[in-house]
């Protein structure tokens, strides 16, 4: 016998996707969003649902726990998809040219691997990761020098990198930009690669993945199991393994504290 829903369960399926999209919102501050969840996770059907309505709006739903809540991503071409344009809004961006849109890209993608190092980091629901703008500027750059290597060496060698221009491109361009300069009023550049990277951190926090914990080392946040839901979609991309795979990122014993690398040293 097929299932039916009423209109009440229609309701409390889009009410909790609603929750969703919400990203500060957890089910430990709202008595509802907390039973919503609950019965997500009781009833197949009503779960079923929930993953229905979502679809219809364009959205999937990652993961619904009680630490995360809702958890959700927008489809290809959802109107609820973040588009370069809306970011560069919310961010505060001043230039939407193509390189611009790859210089965030690599810094959301350093946030990502600084903040779950380890395979066991994205496993481990109680993990809690740190990251700093400082951390984050240090990484891409480090990772700029190493790819910069690589390419020289190619050259040399008459082997041509198999990787696109445009983003060997962008890897130099954010090695060319200071890291940090001070404006006539003593606010961070904006033009700065460490300005940059406060904007996209700020960006993050404003989404509910990141919470700032301190104003050390240019700003520096803890990340959010909503955040660890999202990172383990990410992990999944060939690029979020590339990255890894230059070895940039240090870790410091079994807690996964962040240690700096040598390339922090640069200013």
């Amino acid at each position: 016998m097929p299932v039916t829903h009423t209109s009440v369960d229609a309701e409390a399926a889009s009410r909790l996707v609603a929750f969703g999209m919400r990203p500060k919102q957890l089910p430990a501050r709202d008595v509802v969003y907390g039973e919503l969840v609950r019965r997500y996770g009781e009833d197949n059907a009503f779960k079923a649902l929930t993953h229905a309505v979502a679809s219809g709006l364009g959205l999937m739903v990652l993961e619904v726990t009680q630490q995360a809540g809702c958890v959700l991503a927008a489809t290809d071409e959802s109107v609820f998809e973040i588009k370069m344009d809306s970011y560069a809004r919310q961010a505060k961006i001043r230039e939407r040219r193509e390189t611009e849109k790859v210089l965030h890209g690599l810094i959301h993608l350093a946030t990502a691997a600084l903040g779950y190092p380890r395979p066991d980091d994205l496993a481990n629901d109680t993990y809690i990761g740190r990251v700093s703008v400082e951390q984050v500027d240090a990484m891409v750059r480090e990772a700029a020098r190493v790819l910069d290597e690589r390419a020289q060496l190619a050259e040399a060698n008459n082997d041509p990198l198999a990787d696109a221009p445009e983003l060997e491109q962008a890897w130099r361009a954010y090695a060319r930009r200071p890291a940090a300069a001070a404006t006539k009023d003593g606010r961070m550049a904006a033009d700065t690669t460490r300005g940059m990277v406060s904007r996209a951190l700020r960006f993050l926090a404003d989404q509910g993945f990141l919470v700032q914990v301190s104003d050390e080392q240019g700003g520096t946040y803890r990340t959010t199991p909503r955040y660890q839901i999202q990172v383990r979609e990410l992990a999944a991309d060939a690029a979020f393994d590339d990255l890894l795979a230059l070895d940039v990122v240090a870790v410091a014993g079994a807690g996964g504290t962040l240690r700096a690398t040598a390339s922090d040293t640069l200013q």
